[in-house]
């Protein structure tokens, strides 16, 4: 469990298209801080960011694009054939996000954080580092028709990403909130609103 001197902490996550960005706008439109570490993911992949030397030392070239910023559409395709690739990236970006992400969620002023990580039932030691753990969930035809609907992947190639995620039910096992997204955005900060009101009281109580 964090350090008691640590801000409150609410680890949000689901599956992909499940809608954890929605949440966390939702969240952060009520005053809460948002720690992202897609958003860390991006900034050390971009031109000149912190994780590309040692990305392109690992992978070559073929991985970077024309501005120095990480092809994504390259690295994704080959993480998700092969899954040492995967680990291998990995073991680059995680130790990075870690420390960034621990950084942003010490030096927050917010009441609590809400520190969003996609794979956080798969990154072991997430679960150590949150007060609560709130899961977004929606049916997998949902995930399936929101990713397909949004960008240029296929049904297949989402699956294939769904496969190497934590399972719906694992997700909903470790939850200790849930928040049902088969819904439109009004239902969503509905749930959110009264999450936010939980979490203040969790945070004043401490």
């Amino acid at each position: 469990m964090p350090h008691s001197l640590s801000p409150y902490i609410v680890g949000l996550t689901g599956g992909i298209g499940s809608g954890k960005s929605a949440a966390a706008a939702a969240f952060a439109r009520l005053g809460a801080e948002v720690v992202d570490t897609d958003a860390i993911a991006h900034e050390l992949t971009a031109p000149g960011g912190a994780a590309m030397p040692a990305i392109r030392k690992e992978f070559g070239d073929e991985v970077v694009a024309a501005n120095g910023a990480l092809d994504r559409a390259v690295m994704r395709r080959m993480a998700f054939s092969d899954g040492q690739i995967r680990s291998r990236l990995e073991a680059i970006l995680h130790p990075m996000i870690r420390i960034a992400a621990d950084r942003r969620c010490a030096s927050s002023l917010s009441p609590y954080v809400v520190l969003v990580v996609p794979l956080l039932l798969e990154s072991g030691n997430y679960r150590q580092r949150v007060h609560r753990l709130l899961v977004v969930d929606v049916s997998e035809s949902t995930q399936v028709a929101r990713v397909v609907g949004r960008s240029a992947m296929k049904e297949n190639d989402v699956r294939a990403i769904m496969a190497t995620q934590a399972s719906r039910a694992e997700r909903l096992a470790a939850a200790d909130d849930v928040i049902d997204n088969e819904g439109d955005l009004a239902a969503l900060r509905q749930q959110v609103e009264a999450l936010h009101r939980r979490y203040l009281a969790h945070a004043g109580a401490r």
